[in-house]
């Protein structure tokens, strides 16, 4: 068996751009989430997207289901932007959309993209009508779609059609490959519709969501085979808690490794009361640890065993990591490119030492019997060695003066880093 170093080359896709923002082509895996607001609501709303923007989502979708809701999207936009916030907002339409931005010129210009759900954007006679209606909004004010498939809310017209023909067929297909098909036919049959009204492929993104990971494996394998749509990455009703984390993370870990996705969503079940911006991070975990993108550094941390049962390697993992997430929004601009740091925090000497060398800054904590001194390694060299109650505190210092030594506008690298970008 061969096992892969490296992830497959990318699947090339038409990019699209939204916004500032561009997905596909040659553009990195772009982080996207929703927020779960009342967009009527503008304060709540311009609240939960500013928090979403500041934690990393390059892209927020938010819902777009009555007047109410439309009349609020220009001011929600205003508003950002006066917080200095430039996310593209894309406009989440079912049923009435075509109406929606008919009714509502000031919505349909301030959103950056449209999705429309092909299952029900109009049945029957009305079906292809109001789709049309929504593709001629999008040409007129010049801004890209997501034709976005979801298998609880599937063309059952289509569906049906597959199933009898299927039926019909003398080696009939199991049920579950119909539905996949069918969904896979819902989004290129409506990728070609918007093509025909003339809309361009730079302007159309497909996605194929359902809830059941091989099912998504299968579904966007197959899709990505057989068009060169910009894909979305998601998997839906993915769940709460470390249930949706690894679901998603199973099935777009395969997929992205397989060089297919152009932008994700981790679709997660808040805890009641929860942080909504944990979708963000889990997303940029997902691409940072397969090596697609950087986001934050990294803490590498040991799991602990019956050598560290001191719980301050722990506690100090636990505050480095937090005090680096909460610093980010302000260290992107302070500190170009910081987000390539490394740290180590080890609890033992077993592999404390060989850890903290491969990080740019590490620290080998005592273990249970071991002498009560902790080695400090700087870009793989040993540089100190801390001792006595205040360790923990002693090298979160250190962390922050290697940050601003390495990373701030006075140092080498930020300099090149700045002429790179500018370049």
């Amino acid at each position: 068996m061969e096992f892969l170093s490296q992830p497959l080359a990318r699947r090339r896709s038409v990019p699209v751009k939204v916004g500032p923002v561009t997905v596909g082509g040659d553009a990195p895996v772009a982080v996207q989430s929703m927020t779960n607001t009342d967009t009527a609501d503008i304060e709540a709303t311009v609240a939960q997207v500013a928090a979403l923007a500041r934690a990393g989502s390059e892209l927020v979708r938010i819902t777009v289901d009555r007047d109410e809701a439309a009349a609020a999207v220009p001011h929600i936009r205003d508003r950002l932007m006066l917080k200095n916030i430039d996310v593209p907002l894309i406009g989440d339409f079912h049923y009435i959309g075509h109406k929606l931005l008919a009714d509502h010129p000031a919505c349909a210009e301030a959103l950056a993209k449209y999705r429309i759900n092909p299952g029900n954007v109009g049945f029957k006679a009305k079906k292809d009508k109001q789709f049309s209606q929504i593709i001629e909004m999008a040409m007129r004010y010049d801004k890209p779609v997501r034709i976005g498939v979801n298998w609880g809310s599937l063309d059952q017209e289509l569906l049906t059609r597959l199933m009898d023909e299927n039926a019909a067929s003398p080696a009939p297909l199991e049920a579950r490959a119909v539905m996949r098909e069918a969904i896979i036919q819902s989004g290129l049959l409506s990728g070609a519709r918007a093509e025909d009204l003339g809309l361009g492929r730079d302007k159309i993104i497909l996605s194929a969501k359902v809830s059941n990971v091989q099912d998504l494996i299968g579904v966007y394998c197959d899709l990505a085979g057989r068009c060169d749509y910009a894909l979305h990455l998601g998997l839906t009703e993915a769940g709460m808690g470390s249930k949706g984390i690894v679901a998603s993370s199973a099935s777009m870990g395969i997929l992205l490794q397989q060089g297919i996705g152009d932008t994700i969503r981790i679709s997660l079940t808040p805890e009641p009361g929860g942080d909504r911006t944990r979708e963000v991070q889990v997303a940029q975990e997902l691409l940072q640890t397969m090596g697609f993108r950087a986001f934050v550094p990294v803490v590498a941390a040991c799991p602990g065993c019956g050598r560290t049962t001191s719980t301050v390697f722990q506690e100090l993992a636990q505050d480095i990591e937090g005090h680096i997430r909460d610093s980010m929004p302000a260290w992107r601009e302070q500190y170009p490119g910081v987000e390539a740091l490394t740290v180590a925090v080890m609890g033992c000497i077993v592999n404390g030492p060989g850890e903290s060398k491969h990080a740019n800054i590490g620290i080998s904590l005592p273990g249970t019997g071991e002498t009560p001194a902790a080695p400090i390694f700087v870009d793989g060299e040993k540089v100190a060695t801390l001792r006595g109650p205040n360790i923990a505190d002693d090298f979160k210092d250190m962390v922050l003066d290697y940050i601003e030594k390495r990373y701030g506008q006075g140092s080498g690298y930020a300099a090149q880093k700045v002429s790179a970008d500018v370049a």
